[in-house]
């Protein structure tokens, strides 16, 4: 389901747009992915990848042959 139609996630743009004490990017304390826009991009994280519905993604095993 695209939430294009919702507008643009509210999260900062730069570093610069952030509030004092907030990091840049840091990690998912759930997921581990990547977050940039600080607290904000992290809430709209979890709207977007960590609804009532649980984790739409899907696990991939990836079996290495030695």
């Amino acid at each position: 389901m695209s939430r294009a139609a919702d507008g643009p996630h509210p999260h900062p743009l730069t570093p610069a747009e952030l509030p004092d004490g907030d990091d840049w990017c840091h990690g998912c304390p759930d997921c581990h992915l990547p977050i940039q826009g600080g607290g904000a991009g992290l809430i709209a994280h979890r709207r977007t990848v960590h609804t009532s519905a649980g984790d739409p993604r899907q696990r991939i095993t990836i079996d290495l042959p030695f």
